[in-house]
């Protein structure tokens, strides 16, 4: 073409480009179509009627988002603190109380909800700390530990926790529990603490976005390829 000439360079460097954005865009569109999935999974899991925790078998991927029910009692004694901020960056803790399972079942930890910071110490809230065999129903959560390396960590000499690490706490209260946490619904309970119900789904979703990102570079870079040819070919025949 009298009209476009590229170069060699520039066209073994710029078409690989292309291609590769253009994979990545494709790429982010299959990921949106998956996450969508995943997302209308968890709002059925939600959805759906609670159905009794089972006591072997616990498959913490299947079960996630799931409601459960379960009869036991709370042991006080053990619980762990989980530091968290509610609404208006409040800050305080969810406290996750093993729980002994009537039917023999073992032993699951069930996040009874959060507490301000006041409150932490279960001395400090005697009303909500229900004794004797109960019924509870809630939502399983899944385990998780921290993103990145330089986050800080949990203080188990202080009781004090910043992820999900399940089999760090129970080796920390030395028992064996379920794979599983249990939120719990948010029921009311004595003094208005604990308060339950605090699961939260936090699945974002923007792969739309970046693969209109990597479309919008692509189609960058190929017009000013396109503007460097002719540019060039103006100036070969001046």
């Amino acid at each position: 073409m009298k009209n476009f000439k590229p170069g060699i360079t520039p066209t073994l460097i710029t078409l690989p480009l292309i291609i590769v954005l253009l994979g990545l865009s494709f790429w982010q569109l299959n990921r949106y179509q998956w996450k969508v999935g995943l997302l209308d999974n968890i709002q059925q899991q939600l959805s759906e009627d609670a159905t009794a925790l089972p006591s072997v078998n616990i498959d913490p991927e299947n079960w996630q988002y799931r409601r459960v029910f379960l009869t036991g009692r709370f042991l006080h004694d053990k619980e762990i603190h989980l530091f968290a901020h509610a609404e208006k960056g409040q800050k305080g803790f969810h406290i996750i109380t093993p729980f002994e399972r009537a039917d023999g079942a073992g032993i699951v930890l069930v996040n009874r909800g959060w507490v301000p910071e006041r409150l932490k110490d279960a001395a400090t809230r005697p009303q909500g700390n229900i004794e004797g065999d109960t019924e509870i129903s809630g939502i399983v959560r899944k385990a998780w530990t921290k993103s990145y390396s330089f986050l800080p960590d949990s203080d188990p000499e202080k009781n004090v926790w910043l992820f999900g690490e399940l089999d760090q706490m129970a080796a920390h209260l030395n028992l064996e529990v379920a794979p599983v946490f249990v939120e719990l619904d948010d029921l009311p309970v004595p003094g208005g603490f604990p308060k339950g119900g605090q699961t939260r789904v936090t699945v974002p979703n923007n792969h739309i976005e970046y693969a209109i990102t990597w479309f919008g570079l692509s189609g960058a870079l190929l017009v000013i390829y396109y503007l460097y040819g002719r540019r060039r070919a103006m100036k070969d025949v001046q």
